[in-house]
């Protein structure tokens, strides 16, 4: 497990490189008896491994391979991309989020499979090299791959750094949509002496941004946050004070719970502009759509799993940002997310506790077991 782990740390896999992570994970896989199939699309590595017949229920255990940029290195206390333990912690850029889960996936599927090879249905792992990026060629297209040939996905577990404080303290049930705009005013620019020749952007637009941002788009939806609007970004003017500007540009994202989808959202913020009388022009990017699992076998099979290593009773919670599993759940799949503690993700010192990661495959792998067994 350690040895994998430190393998792929190794490998400075920085969005949307692979940097062989998934050819090292498919020829220890194919030896376990996986079939395995890349899938490159664009820069992208996807790598799709299966074993076991077409019998029963398919498990699909899904990560990514590709991490963050390190920041300054010097801001590190040791190389990001030169794995390091201290202490009984591991650290690197991607020990945590998540070449961790990757290696403990791998390792749970080779000691499941020796141990039960003729096992109901299928069990797959499905990687991908672009989550940290634009997610446009990784799970987002794989999965229109699968939708296209009829590949059917019963329960699929992400590796995603999910506990808060010690392994297994959080079992995530589900995921807010995303929905990310890129809205340009149309003004006219002029000396800000004479008003009435120009016609300023940044105060036409003031009203219908504040109006957006105040708003109490629901109250929540069962276990989810309510949905909100945060505007992220706001750029004007051409550097000088005497210039009214031409052009104001916002960048703005609206996390979402299942009162809505992307469609509705997006008529509801053009209706604010309009009535507001704004010339603009208005992009619009739809990140996924959220998604909840219900109780069932998967939700129940983790809860037990997860209070056996954790000694309590997880969280189970739908609040964070979003993962891959947006695009696999579209597919018919109940989805969960179970992974390492998320302190440290995406920022210097990036660790985790090498006796989680040891803990981890076992974890995993008594999952499997409820589910395939």
């Amino acid at each position: 497990m350690l040895d994998l782990t430190l393998a792929l740390i190794a490998r400075p896999s920085v969005t949307p490189d692979d940097l062989g992570c998934q050819a090292l994970i498919a020829e220890r896989l194919r030896r376990a008896g996986f079939v395995c199939e890349h899938l490159r699309y664009g820069e992208v590595d996807n790598l799709w491994a299966v074993h076991g017949d077409g019998e029963g229920p398919t498990l699909v255990l899904l990560g990514h391979t590709d991490v963050v940029p390190s920041g300054p290195v010097d801001a590190w206390s040791s190389d990001p991309y030169l794995p390091e333990i201290r202490d009984g912690v591991l650290y690197g850029r991607g020990a945590a989020d998540m070449k961790g889960s990757v290696a403990a996936f791998v390792v749970a599927l080779e000691d499941f499979v020796a141990a039960h090879p003729q096992h109901r249905g299928r069990v797959a792992l499905l990687l991908t090299s672009d989550e940290e990026g634009d997610a446009i060629d990784g799970v987002r297209r794989v999965a229109d791959t699968f939708r296209e040939r009829g590949e059917r996905i019963d329960w699929c577990v992400t590796g995603e750094p999910s506990s808060t404080a010690k392994l297994g303290d959080l079992l995530r049930v589900g995921r807010r949509g995303t929905l990310s705009a890129t809205l340009k005013v149309i003004g006219v620019q002029g000396h800000v002496a004479y008003p009435d020749k120009a016609r300023n952007p940044i105060h036409q637009a003031m009203p219908a941004l504040s109006e957006l941002a105040a708003r109490r788009w629901d109250e929540g939806y069962e276990t989810f946050p309510p949905t909100s609007l945060q505007i992220s970004n706001i750029h004007a003017g051409t550097g000088a004070n005497n210039v009214i500007p031409g052009e104001l540009q916002v960048l703005f994202n609206l996390r979402y719970n299942p009162s809505w989808n992307a469609e509705r959202l997006e008529q509801q913020c053009e209706d604010v502009l309009r009535a507001h009388g704004l010339q603009y022009e208005l992009r619009w990017f739809r990140g996924g759509e959220p998604f909840y699992t219900p109780e069932g076998p998967l939700r129940a099979a983790a809860r037990e799993v997860l209070a056996q290593f954790s000694g309590g009773v997880p969280e189970e919670s739908t609040g964070g940002g979003t993962s891959d599993a947006r695009f696999i759940a579209p597919l018919g799949a109940q989805c969960i997310e179970i992974g390492p503690v998320n302190a440290s993700i995406h920022k210097v010192d990036e660790n985790v506790l090498v006796s989680d990661l040891e803990a981890l495959p076992d974890l995993y792998r008594a999952l499997i077991e409820r589910l395939l067994v």
